[in-house]
């Protein structure tokens, strides 16, 4: 079997992580795939991982953060992007199409009906979810408000995020050794790892700034590329341990102590398989609410940027409790991607 997989981003955040599980999730069932990125998309995940893929148009409208203009802006190029995804399949001749959130979902469903071939799309956002159940089947991960919902449509289903292989057999060695090199560091302190995804946004570098000045008991480690250039000026990296991009995540998950984390994104999947216990920040991106707190009941704290300080320090009076929480969901995790796979393929032999 042969599949197309479209893919929404630049090819090195959250989406391209959930893409790349997924197709070697598929892999491993026998699938072959082509990749399909947007023209602009670097793809830096990809080309570390030895795939090359497809250039072609998949507007975004900004997922989570669309807008009425930026959605009619993207529904307009959308037009002439499904027609261009129409050519490249009936060009490859695949079996199935598999949509990776946003706009690469979007264009993966409408190109996929044009062209009569079965799709699947990975779900997450206002805008595909809006658009693609009306051609195919959508599985919704856990950021939007139906996962919680135990009756779905027969077009829809959930899944968590799929993972890496590797997420749970990181060395906390390897990642004690590399930290041993960075003078702030202090082996005799536990350590919190403050994050926000691959792209380091504001309201988290307040919330590590206010703990830092709150408390020097712990180390305070901060990874992701900051959104902004001039974001760089406000780490205080005589208090903060600043990583930037961290390609040994799998080492550091099983040497930290707690994980603070904004409310989505695959990594509070990651650390919560890895059995850490996790505080989860709420509307840093753009305002976002995800409630993820609820999909991993007694593992993760809720706490906004303000009651962050108290909320980091409740988690470690609580943390025996949040870390048998946390392992209740550990091996449902990381069977995943391999169960993901596998409902693909179901849904478009269908």
């Amino acid at each position: 079997m042969k599949a197309l997989v479209v893919i929404t981003g630049r090819g090195l955040g959250g989406d391209a992580v959930i893409a790349y599980n997924v197709i070697s999730g598929l892999e491993a069932e026998g699938v072959q795939c082509e990749l399909a990125l947007d023209e602009s998309a670097p793809g830096i995940l990809f080309k570390k991982k030895g795939y090359a893929w497809h250039k072609i148009s998949i507007p975004q409208a900004g997922g989570h953060a669309a807008t009425k203009l930026s959605s009619i802006k993207a529904a307009f190029r959308m037009f002439t992007a499904t027609f261009k995804v129409r050519r490249l399949i009936n060009k490859l001749d695949v079996d199935f199409v598999v949509g990776i959130i946003g706009g690469g979902a979007i264009v993966a469903s409408v190109g996929a009906k044009l062209s009569g071939k079965s799709c699947a799309c990975i779900c997450c956002t206002p805008l595909d979810m809006k658009v693609c159940p009306k051609f195919n089947h959508c599985i919704i991960l856990p950021e939007y408000h139906l996962f919680r919902e135990k009756n779905l449509p027969e077009n829809l289903s959930k899944t968590n995020y799929p993972l890496n292989d590797d997420v749970d057999s990181g060395n906390p060695e390897i990642a004690l050794e590399k930290l041993k090199e960075i003078p702030l560091f202090d082996e005799n302190k536990k350590t919190i790892l403050f994050s926000s995804g691959s792209s380091l946004f504001k309201g988290m570098i307040e919330t590590v700034s206010n703990f830092s000045n709150y408390t020097d008991e712990y180390n305070l480690l901060l990874v992701g590329h900051p959104l902004h250039d001039e974001y760089m000026d406000l780490i205080d990296q005589d208090k903060i341990i600043y990583l930037g991009f961290v390609d040994w995540l799998n080492h550091l998950y099983k040497f930290i102590d707690l994980a603070v984390l904004t409310d989505d994104g695959v990594m509070v999947a990651e650390l919560t398989a890895c059995r850490i216990p996790i505080v989860t920040i709420t509307h840093v991106k753009w305002g976002r609410y995800h409630n993820m707190a609820a999909n991993f009941e007694g593992a993760i704290l809720e706490s906004s940027i303000g009651d962050a300080n108290e909320n980091i320090t409740k988690a470690f009076e609580n943390y025996d409790s949040l870390k048998e929480n946390a392992n209740k969901y550990s091996g449902e995790l990381l069977a995943t991607k391999a169960n993901l796979a596998k409902k693909i393929i179901d849904i478009c032999g269908k």
